[in-house]
């Protein structure tokens, strides 16, 4: 029975060590034989090269490049109003500071109507108070504008724009549709 069992693991070993290519079981073509590995062969093979170069940096040359002059389409070519550039997401506005008084200007924008709000700034504690909204009609010319009054002298305001009808654009993504002024203060 011993010897049943060594015989069985002698064969067995082989199989273990080096798969059945060991017993010339594997191979390309039929009766292919196996060999044994030769010991001074790498497993892995390496081939010399030349080393990469380290990056030089470059510098290029400055060259001016034309700001966009409007950050939304004119409706109308003979429009000559440069508007500032702004995010491309917001309506460009202009806020001339009166006595107790903001005049917003802003270009047309797909024949919108709109709602603009001055929002004032002081620290107020709870809940805070709703922005009063002043409706405006959509432009013909160039540009819209309105003027917001019964501000408080020297007070901070931020001017909100919203034009809600402006409709989308052909990949479903919305028109220009709000502007926002920064800090402004009423004289």
């Amino acid at each position: 029975m011993r010897k049943i069992k060594l015989a069985m693991a002698l064969t067995a070993l082989p199989l273990l060590l080096g798969g059945c290519s060991a017993l010339g079981l594997g191979g390309d073509s039929p009766g292919a034989t196996a060999t044994a590995p030769v010991e001074s062969e790498d497993w892995m093979r390496l081939a010399a090269g030349d080393p990469t170069p380290s990056p030089v940096p470059t510098r290029g040359k400055a060259v001016a490049t034309a700001d966009p002059t409007v950050s939304a389409p004119a409706p109308d070519p003979s429009c000559t109003k440069i508007w500032p550039r702004t995010e491309p997401v917001l309506i460009p506005v202009e806020v001339t500071p009166g006595a107790g008084s903001l005049k917003v200007e802003w270009p047309t924008q797909y024949s919108s109507d709109y709602r603009v709000a001055a929002v004032p700034q002081e620290l107020v504690s709870g809940p805070q108070p709703e922005p009063v909204w002043k409706a405006v009609a959509p432009g013909t010319g160039c540009t819209v504008s309105t003027t917001l009054t019964g501000l408080t002298p020297g007070a901070a305001y931020i001017v909100w724009l919203d034009a809600p009808n402006t409709g989308y654009n052909v990949d479903g993504s919305r028109h220009l549709y709000s502007g926002r002024s920064g800090v402004v203060y009423p004289e």
